[in-house]
């Protein structure tokens, strides 16, 4: 490797990252961020455009940033990708450096999941641009609202970046080796309806759709169905999110909603826990009843929200990031986890992609930092895979 890459570069773009605002849905001024310093590293315009607007909800006011850099040899084009969103308690975040870590000054997340991740692809680009690397045709995909939903992934054609071979997602809190394996998730909403009476006058003749949701939640918990899940070959996660409804407080409740989300990583797992949920929620409706024998009833809705995945190591972007990883002093090593990340996606539209971490530690927390050598290796590594043979 005869090339370094500008350190103090590096760290003044994490610097700047870190403070330009992007919460979920807002993303426009880090996107805005990007654009200048990419501009500045010798991109020209008319590689950089947003897609996929269309394809995502009224709250998005952009849509994906993807830079399409030609390449300098013949080979497969490369992809790298990170979100650029952040999550609410990161709002207003100042990095400042203490020592060998960026810190927040102040009561606030950092937001170094993702822009840890994003500085270091920008890092790579000026690396290679302005050393004139020989390099693939490189696609750099900056997506939006992943923090609540992978909704940029989910809007992401692989037609739009141009139709990669593989991608390198930067993502993750902690160190980590290479991500080749991931859950799947089922997000559910149960629609709960019960009979409304005076609280006081008539309680009686009600029939609460808040008790039949605590029957139910209940009777998971105590079977062993909420939180994480060990029932023989069945294994995996179950959570109730949110709980809304009512009108006042003398009427017996007639109306809840309940949103939660099943985590497996088998697909059969999956599908029994989700299906464990919603008859638990019939059961408890049909059992509930008021002193005329009504009973309430249950709307229980399912969506997946991603697909597990699992990359063999003979997997071509795995074997390259094996080959890669110790020529930016990282260990060579692969590991699954507990999570869902851009990378589902991706690997479920079939771009073979493969996750690694850009040095921030403790996301979604106001004890959040970036440790800097961290950093430095994830802004070689990627650098290094962008120009390996």
């Amino acid at each position: 490797m005869k090339w370094k890459i500008d350190k103090q570069t590096a760290v003044q773009n994490l610097m700047d990252l870190l403070a330009a605002d992007g919460p979920s849905g807002n993303e426009g001024p880090v996107a805005d961020v990007v654009k200048q310093k990419l501009l500045r590293a010798g991109c020209k315009p008319e590689w950089m455009r947003h897609t996929g607007l269309k394809r995502l909800s009224n709250e998005f006011t952009i849509g994906n940033l993807v830079v399409k850099i030609p390449g300098t040899v013949k080979a497969p084009r490369l992809m790298f990708s990170a979100h650029l969103d952040t999550v609410p308690i990161c709002r207003g975040a100042v990095p400042v450096k203490k020592g060998n870590r960026i810190v927040p000054q102040g009561k606030t997340g950092l937001g170094g999941d993702n822009r840890a991740s994003v500085a270091a692809i920008v890092t790579m680009a000026q690396t290679v641009l302005q050393n004139n690397l020989p390099h693939p045709p490189i696609t750099l995909l900056f997506t939006v609202g992943e923090e609540n939903g992978l909704h940029g992934a989910k809007a992401f054609e692989p037609a739009d970046g141009g139709n990669p071979a593989m991608c390198f997602n930067l993502d993750g809190s902690g160190e980590r080796g290479g991500v080749i394996g991931a859950l799947g998730a089922i997000r559910w909403e149960a629609t709960v309806r019960g009979k409304s009476v005076h609280a006081a006058v008539n309680p009686e003749g009600g029939v609460s759709s808040v008790i039949i949701a605590a029957n139910a939640i209940a009777w998971l918990k105590a079977n062993g169905w909420f939180g994480r899940i060990n029932k023989g070959s069945c294994k995996g996660t179950a959570n109730v999110g949110t709980l809304s409804g009512g009108e006042a407080d003398n009427q017996v409740m007639d109306y809840l909603r309940v949103t939660g989300e099943c985590r497996s990583h088998n697909p059969a797992s999956l599908q029994k826990i989700s299906k464990v949920w919603k008859t638990a929620f019939e059961k408890a409706a049909r059992s509930l009843k008021n002193n005329q024998g009504e009973c309430g009833a249950v709307e229980f809705y399912t969506a997946s929200d991603y697909r597990g995945f699992r990359l063999k190591t003979s997997e071509p972007v795995v074997k390259r990031f094996l080959r890669a990883a110790p020529e930016a002093g990282r260990k060579a090593y692969t590991e699954i986890i507990s999570a869902g990340l851009d990378a589902n996606i991706l690997n479920e539209k079939g771009i073979p992609t493969i996750t690694f971490d850009a040095g921030n530690f403790h996301a979604h927390d106001l004890n959040e930092y970036v440790a800097i050598p961290r950093y430095l290796e994830a802004c070689t590594l990627t650098a290094v895979l962008a120009t390996a043979e």
